[in-house]
């Protein structure tokens, strides 16, 4: 058996846990922790699995219909490409890999969100040439502090949490993850940190350790980070952006075209309008439970609507600007950004369907989407028709009736994934069916 691959952790001396991670439907990590002295063993051997934990609710509670129940095994497979490790979060090593979900025969299992990205990412270079290079950008809020209020976008609510911040750039830089910038929002609290682009597996795999280094930094430094869509019913929400431009086989950037108008070129608009057609069933994976709902609202710089704007950031897709005016750089700047996912989904399965619709945009050809002029609630019914501009789900309930009306999508997943997500979600529909809003914002910033 071939020797384990050079490591992080193997210069340093060998205390705390190691752990084997996975992020499921509703974007909680979870997994198996070892003895750091065992790390070889792990990652030679994974560790045992359970399908019905991909049944979980946020609140920790599996459907009594889910289609698994107390059968089958599976394995967690880590990946070496994703070891990480930093000891400034405590004593103990900060230290681990992220994992495929396989059966017990090493085949990757339906189920498993970073093969389904993985997959989804393959036919895209088999059957167009192409492969998505992508960046995530995500606001979280600070909870716990003591310190005083700060103008939003401000210096002072900068420096005010100057050392957590500390400690979180270079936590993150330890880890890989490469934040490009810190900055304070606009709501109460709220910062954004945006992180470099990559290629996309590589990218969704970052974003997963931004959040869990993110809430270990704040904890450190007696604080909490939640990613919660929503704090409170009237407050800003949290978002998970994904940024996303496309290459072909010889690494040349091909979403943007001048010839094209906005500068779409052809093939990144047949792969926009795939999203577009099949938006609201994707909501199931971008805006996996029902606090998700709080946030797509109209006026709210949310995307509530199915949209394709320039610089619009009341569009769920939208064009980004570039600060540059030869070709070449504007070609490798050239980006569209998804702004319907939020901090409950997980980056798997949120990039891995759009995707997928990208892909379906591009096997029919569809043609560029009309840009949104403005704000897509502002205009008659007629306009938005025409545009083809529709309103996204409004309720867990509206996603999920979405998600099971959309033959397509229930197409790129197995028919006991399809029941295994009607199932999860139509529990916690009934489990917070009775709470007001504000109760409902606290159990999930709880969580999340």
């Amino acid at each position: 058996m071939s020797e384990t691959p050079q490591a992080p952790w193997q210069s340093v001396d060998p205390t705390g846990l190691f752990a084997l991670l996975t992020n499921d439907l509703v974007g909680i990590t979870r997994g198996r922790f070892f003895p750091l002295p065992l790390r070889e063993r792990a990652v030679l051997k994974g560790c045992g699995w359970v399908p019905a934990n991909l049944g979980l609710t946020p609140f920790d509670e599996i459907a009594a219909d889910n289609p698994w129940g107390c059968v089958g095994d599976l394995r967690l497979r880590p990946d070496p490409d994703t070891a990480y490790r930093t000891t400034r979060l405590g004593e103990g090593a900060f230290a681990g890999m992220l994992c495929d979900i396989t059966t017990l025969d090493h085949q990757p299992w339906y189920g498993c969100g970073r093969s389904f990205l993985r997959a989804a990412l393959k036919d895209l270079e088999t059957e167009f040439g192409l492969s998505l290079f992508c960046a995530f950008e995500s606001e979280f809020q600070v909870t716990g502090a003591t310190w005083a209020h700060a103008p939003a976008f401000s210096l002072q609510a900068m420096r005010r949490a100057d050392d957590f911040m500390r400690l979180l750039v270079d936590a993150l830089a330890d880890v890989g993850v490469d934040p490009e910038i810190i900055l304070p929002e606009y709501g109460q609290d709220q910062y954004e940190v945006p992180c470099a682009p990559r290629d996309a597996l590589q990218a969704a795999d970052k974003a997963v350790l931004f959040r869990e280094v993110t809430r270990e930094a704040a904890r450190l430094s007696g604080l909490r980070a939640t990613f919660t869509p929503k704090m409170t019913p009237q407050g800003v929400g949290n978002g998970m952006h994904i940024h996303f431009s496309l290459k072909d086989r010889n690494g040349r950037f091909v979403t943007f075209d001048p010839q094209h108008p906005a500068g779409v070129s052809e093939r990144c608009g047949a792969f926009v309008a795939g999203i577009m057609r099949h938006m609201p069933a994707l909501m199931a994976f971008c805006a996996p439970t029902a606090i998700s709902y709080m946030r797509l609202q109209a006026h709210h710089w949310s995307s509530a609507y199915a949209s394709f704007g320039l610089h619009n950031r009341e569009a769920a897709l939208r064009i980004c600007p570039v600060a540059a005016t030869d070709p070449a750089t504007t070609a490798r700047l050239f980006n569209i950004e998804f702004r319907p996912p939020d901090g409950t989904a997980s980056p798997y399965w949120a990039l891995g369907a759009l995707v997928r619709a990208g892909i379906e945009g591009l096997r029919h050809g569809l043609p560029t989407p009309d840009l949104c002029p403005g704000d897509p609630d502002s205009m008659d019914e007629a306009t938005r028709r025409q545009m083809g501009i529709r309103r996204l789900p409004g309720s867990l309930r509206e996603a999920l009736d979405a998600f099971m009306a959309d033959s397509i999508v229930r197409g790129w997943l197995d028919s006991a994934l399809v029941e295994g997500i009607r199932s999860a979600k139509q529990c916690e529909i009934d489990k917070i069916q009775d709470w007001t809003d504000d109760e409902s914002c606290r159990r999930y910033a709880t969580i999340f």
